[in-house]
């Protein structure tokens, strides 16, 4: 199933896609939605972002290659950090880039997890029966500030820096999946999610035993080698197999 997020009539709603269409749902899948009456052709519609989670917990170096790319050891755990649910944005919509106090920011495509219950100290084993789905994210990366901070806070926290969509795909194995980022479409990365350190199900099970993950809630699970800069006007896309294509456009500040 593909689960969506989707304007009617101004208002946001959850839908489900099927044949092109986006059928309403009266709740979000987690809460048992169902389908409405309501159906609306899906290029009729504006997509928005398929998640209005409480956080979003990234993984940080969590493919060999990207690790290599920066000179940096393989971490024994999952190197984890949180990006405030304020910079999400959705399929579309512009990454505005923060000049006022960057000057290299980059972006860093990634696959997302979307928790489909309450999860807490839960096995690998039992990880999956605690996956909604899956979607694409843009983990925008302050650069420069990560440096010079030492921490990622403010290098991944603005506003807009999670894209993220186009929609949640439940019917997929997220063990070998191909990731590619084009940038003005170039394609700049090219891996597969075989490439994990951690795997997503070892992900999951470590973030629960270290915070409450609630219906919703996202996980990014760390970008492949290749990342590399933006700047205003450029357009981004990440694309992973089963799921779809997320692209953004990059503006400057007003």
């Amino acid at each position: 199933m593909r689960y969506c997020r989707f304007l009617r009539e101004g208002v946001a709603v959850w839908g489900i896609i099927e044949d092109g269409y986006c059928h309403e749902l009266d709740a979000a899948p987690y809460d048992g939605g169902r389908k409405k009456s309501g159906k609306y052709a899906l290029n009729d519609v504006k997509i928005l972002a398929p998640v209005t989670p409480t956080k979003i917990v990234a993984i940080g170096l969590n493919y060999k290659a990207h690790a290599a790319e920066f000179g940096k050891p393989l971490p024994e755990t999952p190197l984890i950090f949180i990006k405030p649910s304020t910079a999400i944005i959705g399929p579309n919509d512009a990454i505005v880039y923060p000049s006022h106090m960057s000057h290299r920011v980059d972006y860093e495509g990634e696959l997302a997890v979307v928790i489909g219950k309450l999860t807490k100290d839960v096995t690998r084993d039992n990880a999956p029966g605690c996956i909604l789905g899956y979607t694409c994210i843009n983990d925008v990366t302050a650069r420069d500030l990560q440096g010079k901070d030492g921490q990622f806070t403010r290098a991944k926290g603005f506003d807009t820096f999670a894209p993220i969509g186009p929609w949640i795909e439940t019917a997929l194995d997220p063990q070998a999946l191909r990731i590619e980022t084009f940038l003005n479409g170039e394609k700049r990365q090219d891996t597969s999610t075989s490439d994990m350190i951690f795997g997503v199900y070892e992900a999951v099970s470590f973030v629960s035993q270290v915070m409450t993950l609630l219906p919703g809630d996202v996980i990014a699970t760390g970008t492949p080698p290749g990342v590399g800069k933006m700047k205003p006007g450029d357009k981004v896309e990440v694309v992973i197999e089963g799921i779809g294509r997320l692209a953004n456009t990059v503006v400057g500040r007003s």
